[in-house]
């Protein structure tokens, strides 16, 4: 038996979208924008089996979980795919929930191992848009020092006219980092970049917060699911007191207004990115794993 896995261009856009309303999951990959944004990153491939969006990891050789209306005759036909090709069968990603509705359609036949690294980060968009509370006092206070050294500070939606001045920021925020001598920072940057550039493209929209000294912080993200929306870039001048709590205020309050929660990703292991989104206090860390066959 074979497959034929296919690149990922934002000519797939309407593809997707229509097997989207079937998925299951608040997770971060589950949104066009995520796929074609880190398709060069990781490799990854699509397919449609059984009438169901399946996604290929050729690096780790495994699977999304189907996403269709009958995903359990796709997730037959790819169990007898790896068997055909004498490969072990692995799904990745794949959330407490849907593990457990795995278990009742196919009882005692997968395990699962959650990966820490790969847990979306969910918050109650109320409180991202007000910091309210001891626990974000401290975010308020950085607000407030921005607010005082920038009193002409203002938001802006992310369009043609103010593209180049965030593509400015960009660059010079991809000096500052040394993006350049390192690969996932290289990576990181260049996917920024062709976000912006192919925001209208690939569902994306876009804010920043412009300073006296120009663009300082901008932001991209997209609806997830009808109650989520996914902050998937956040950049800032980390030089700037206040700059990413701004900008992390100001994108829920503009760009996802009328949601309900906020996912803003995992954290790739990363220390100081881990310590920077567990101190907004998560409502949701939206654990996911890796199902082999027993």
């Amino acid at each position: 038996m074979e497959l034929i896995w296919k690149e990922i261009t934002y000519e797939e856009r309407e593809i997707f979208e229509r097997f989207y309303q079937y998925k299951t999951s608040r997770g971060c990959e589950l949104s066009f924008s995520n796929n074609f944004l880190w398709v060069a990153h990781y490799g990854t491939k699509w397919s449609i089996v059984e009438d169901c969006l399946v996604f290929y990891n050729p690096h780790r050789d495994s699977v999304s979980l189907p996403i269709g209306a009958n995903p359990y005759k796709a997730i037959d036909t790819l169990i007898k795919y790896y068997e055909d090709n004498n490969k072990m069968f692995m799904m990745h990603l794949v959330t407490e929930e849907q593990f457990a509705d795995l278990e009742e359609h196919y009882p005692g036949k997968f395990t699962i191992e959650y990966v820490r690294d790969v847990a979306d980060y969910i918050y109650e968009a109320e409180s991202l848009g007000t910091l309210a509370g001891k626990k974000l006092h401290a975010k308020r206070n950085h607000i407030n020092r921005f607010v005082e050294n920038f009193p002409e500070w203002q938001y802006e939606e992310i369009t043609d006219d103010n593209l180049e001045d965030c593509l400015s920021m960009a660059q010079k925020w991809r000096e500052l980092n040394k993006c350049d001598e390192d690969s996932d920072k290289k990576d990181e940057i260049c996917v920024t970049i062709q976000a912006l550039k192919k925001r209208t493209e690939i569902g994306l929209t876009g804010g920043a917060i412009r300073t006296r000294d120009g663009i300082v912080a901008f932001s991209l993200g997209a609806p997830l699911t009808e109650d989520t929306y996914v902050v998937h870039i956040e950049k800032a001048f980390a030089d700037i007191q206040g700059a990413y709590p701004i900008i992390n205020r100001e994108f829920v309050l503009h760009a996802a207004k009328g949601y309900k929660y906020i996912n803003r990703e995992e954290d790739l292991g990363e220390e100081g990115l881990r310590k920077a989104k567990m101190s907004y206090n998560p409502a949701i860390l939206l654990e996911k794993g890796n199902v082999r066959l027993k």
